[in-house]
């Protein structure tokens, strides 16, 4: 047992803690890849959420390995157990815990969501273009890991990703395949994962908090997006890197001098 939750499943593999059990609605988060894997992190519930009248169920894999591995099948069943009693659920991801909120959005009954640059897969047949996790993929069963087919295709919400890291584009439009009803953000310079800029301006406690209303505008995160970026040395270091690709020198040496007179940046 954590200071204020429990822990429903513990596995060697999955972990999953229940925070403010009595609410009558459910946010879910999931643990993102680690630089560092192995073990698991303390979990703390999310308070603007719990304030508000919702549990707080937070997954964890202790290892970077999407959530599919021989404990996917039980952890499955018992968090659709723990998500049933609840009239709403919302989810939010970032990367690998994107996926896993599309992973087990049907076992949730998950209704809105934000995923933030998200991956479709790690499987190479299913995503043959992006390599970039292929540490991970070697014990990656792509039928257990399949999203299409556990889909809960009603699902509403956005998928938030920089329109310049065009893998994560890639990764977006077979997501949108699967869940008609998400609609595509597109963050320019926000990077990976694309809410950088708004880490740095302290606008992503303001898009997790339309999940609380309900209307989670791709519209709305656009502005705060593009509100932040002046005082974001991400924004401006991407926006170098990007302008020198495309041959604008001018403009990568602009970008590259207000990135010089920015302070450090958000981790």
């Amino acid at each position: 047992m954590t200071a204020e939750g429990r822990i429903l499943f513990d596995g060697d593999r999955l972990r999953a803690t229940l925070f403010n059990a009595d609410a009558k609605k459910l946010i879910v988060t999931f643990r993102q890849r680690v630089a560092e894997d192995g073990v698991f992190s303390e979990s703390t519930p999310v308070q603007r959420f719990v304030k508000r009248g919702y549990a707080h169920l937070h997954l964890q894999a202790r290892v970077n390995d999407w959530y599919v591995n021989d404990e996917t099948g039980a952890f499955e069943a018992r968090i659709a157990e723990i998500a049933d009693p609840y009239r709403r659920v919302v989810a939010t991801g970032f990367s690998m815990g994107g996926f896993g909120a599309m992973r087990f959005s049907k076992a949730l009954g998950v209704q809105h969501c934000i995923l933030i640059s998200p991956q479709f897969s790690i499987a190479p047949k299913v995503v043959p273009k992006d390599r970039r996790y292929r540490d991970s993929a070697d014990g990656f069963d792509p039928v257990l890991g399949d999203v299409a087919s556990r889909a809960r295709r009603g699902m509403r919400g956005v998928v938030l990703a920089d329109p310049f890291r065009p893998l994560d584009i890639y990764n977006a439009q077979m997501i949108l395949r699967a869940f008609p009803k998400l609609r595509l953000c597109r963050l320019g310079c926000g990077g990976h994962p694309a809410t950088r800029v708004l880490g740095e301006s302290g606008g992503f406690s303001r898009v997790q908090g339309l999940l609380l209303s309900g209307q989670v505008d791709p519209a709305d995160i656009v502005a705060m997006h593009r509100a932040g970026r002046r005082e974001s040395p991400t924004y401006w270091r991407h926006l170098s890197e990007n302008a020198e690709k495309r041959g604008h020198a001018a403009l990568s040496a602009f970008a590259a001098a207000k990135h010089g007179e920015m302070g450090r940046e958000t981790p």
